[in-house]
């Protein structure tokens, strides 16, 4: 945990900081949601049309992981009252500009991706086209077309090589050790540039482990889950000494909605002879949402076996390439300016998981 003297510079900066800028999100708010069909975008945009708003969702529906559980959340959103539906990949810059000029969106939020670590190691190319392409073109929709505020999703991952925990987005991110990390500390870069250039505001949250109901099967709650159930063995990276913040989806989705009706103002305390990565001159902000309560992956296994009745057979195995030991999320920010606590205990996370995943595979 931080001591007194880091609690004490925190609160200094955030009491100098200007207030960022409120933004009413009523039912005739235009909200862009990227990446609709995936895991939080899905939450996210359920959220959102339970809350009354209207709301386009675009997705390009790609196999990176089973396309029929990106089917069965969009299934779910169009039955939704106020849901659009369009079926489009964000490197489309021609469409990705028609669908800007056509929505005239006011609060677009950016969550479609090229996830994934290990993934990133054999296949390069669909992160550049995904995550720097795709991305520039929704920055370039935003600046021709008025959007009042941009949330867009990085990631723990930008961390890399940093080893003081826990990481605070006042700390530099210089070193990834992924190029999916590389590309979301890109695209920390890209947005700050519009946010200078042409006063786009800008928030971009950087994500730690998102788990719960209806996750991605690359993820190692999805994969532990199946692999126990079949009887097989799962793999377990790093002899099990891995930690990872895992945080509860429904508690990430709160804290999205909260920072969507807030845009950033211009820091006048910002220093160009102490940078602060984490704010600007420009309407630029980036924080950590995370659970700030990092959990060994052996007892993250320990808690599966618990609910699912079952006893894992584990293959220990070595540190895999890209991936960091720890992650752990200082969320002192977004509490101050947002009223950010998660409140799902990893206990409680994991039931609500499996009970899910039983109900949706029967099994």
């Amino acid at each position: 945990m931080k001591n007194s003297n880091d609690k004490e510079k925190a609160a200094s900066l955030h009491n100098d900081r200007s207030p960022t800028v409120h933004i009413r999100i009523g039912s005739m708010t235009r909200i862009l949601v990227t990446g609709a069909a995936g895991f939080i975008g899905f939450h996210l945009c359920k959220r959102l049309l339970a809350d009354g708003h209207v709301v386009t969702g675009l997705d390009n529906l790609n196999d990176y992981y089973d396309v029929n559980l990106k089917q069965a959340r969009l299934t779910q959103l169009l039955s939704a009252h106020g849901f659009e539906f369009v079926h489009l990949d964000l490197a489309n810059r021609e469409g990705i500009a028609a669908l800007f000029r056509r929505l005239q969106p006011e609060i677009v939020v950016n969550l479609a991706a090229q996830p994934g670590v290990r993934y990133s190691v054999q296949n390069p190319h669909a992160y550049v086209n995904s995550n720097l392409v795709g991305f520039v073109n929704v920055l370039e929709g935003c600046r021709h077309n008025n959007v009042k505020h941009l949330v867009y999703a990085s990631s723990s991952s930008v961390y890399g090589a940093n080893t003081r925990m826990p990481f605070t987005a006042h700390d530099h991110t210089d070193h990834p050790l992924s190029l999916y990390g590389a590309t979301k500390k890109a695209n920390e870069m890209m947005a700050h540039a519009y946010s200078h250039l042409y006063r786009l505001p800008c928030t971009g949250l950087r994500f730690f482990t998102v788990y719960g109901p209806w996750g991605r099967p690359d993820m190692a709650l999805y994969l532990f889950t199946n692999a126990i159930l079949s009887g097989k063995p799962i793999d377990v990276f790093n002899q099990g000494n891995m930690q990872r913040d895992f945080t509860y989806v429904d508690d990430i989705v709160e804290g999205v909605v909260r920072v969507m009706a807030e845009a950033p103002a211009p820091d006048p305390a910002w220093s160009g002879e102490r940078p602060d990565p984490a704010t600007s001159k420009a309407p630029y902000r980036l924080f950590n949402i995370g659970n700030n309560r990092p959990v060994k992956l052996g007892y993250l296994i320990e808690v599966l076996e618990e609910a699912l009745g079952r006893k894992a057979k584990r293959n220990l195995l070595p540190m895999q390439a890209g991936d960091v030991p720890s992650t752990y999320a200082d969320i002192d920010d977004l509490a101050a300016e947002f009223g950010f606590h998660p409140a799902t205990s990893i206990e409680a996370g994991v039931s609500r998981f499996v009970d899910w995943y039983r109900s949706y595979y029967g099994v």
